[in-house]
This record gives structure tokens, C-alpha cells and sequence, in this order.
């Protein structure tokens, strides 16, 4: 099985991800979860995710800039950016930290469990 970590700080949003997903359907078990970024990368570097799905906004350190910063200590690992704005600066961003895909919010668990099968394969 693969690893996944989520990384969102609406906690509803988490939840969501958390419960709708059929995460051993697709292969993964979610090994943790964080509400930031900054919370986010001690976890990131002990529990070593194949695959990371992090928010773009969040307080203390976003999404973007810990995607550079774990691009750098695990640079195989895949990352999933999501995002409530539909704003073409913040995909370009993603692009940048070699994000394997981006999704607007909502999202949808077929959505999601689209991105586990991609990212497994």
C-alpha cells in the first residue's frame, strides 16, 4: 500500500477527504494529517508519504511553499495541490513544486479517487 497525507486547514474540508475517500479501493492508506504547513513537514519527513494533498492558502507556511520545501527532502514523493481559487498564478505555482495535479474546490471523491489511481499507476 501507499502512503498519503493531507494537508488542509478547513477542517470540514479534511474530514471530507478523510472519510469520503475509499482510500484502500485505491491502493493507499492515510498515514496523517496536518492543518498547516509548517505542522505539516516534521510529520512529512518522519512518516515519508508517497503522496501528499495539500491546500494552497493556509496559515503559517501554504501549501506552495512546502511543496518546495518537500521537493528538496523526499523528491519523489507526489503532491496534489487543491484549491478554492480558481486563479491561474497559483497553478502556475504548482506547476513549479511539479505538482502531479491540481483540483479546485469541492472536490469530489471520484474526483480524488481519479488522482489515487493516476498516482498509483
Amino acid at each position: 500500500m501507499y502512503k498519503a497525507f493531507i494537508v488542509e486547514d478547513e477542517l470540514v474540508v479534511r474530514e471530507g477527504l478523510r472519510e469520503k475517500v475509499s482510500w484502500e479501493e485505491a491502493n493507499f492508506t492515510l498515514c496523517g494529517e496536518a492543518s498547516d504547513g509548517e505542522l505539516a513537514l516534521s510529520l512529512i519527513e518522519e512518516l515519508r508519504p508517497d503522496l501528499i494533498i495539500t491546500d494552497v492558502r493556509m496559515p503559517f507556511m501554504d501549501g506552495l511553499e512546502m511543496s518546495r520545501i518537500v521537493r528538496k527532502i523526499l523528491p519523489t514523493t507526489k503532491i496534489v495541490v487543491i484549491s478554492g481559487y480558481d486563479d491561474f498564478e497559483y497553478a502556475k505555482q504548482a506547476i513549479g513544486v511539479q505538482a502531479t495535479d491540481y483540483l479546485l474546490k469541492p472536490v469530489g471523491a471520484s474526483d480524488l479517487m481519479a488522482v489515487l489511481h493516476r498516482v498509483r499507476e
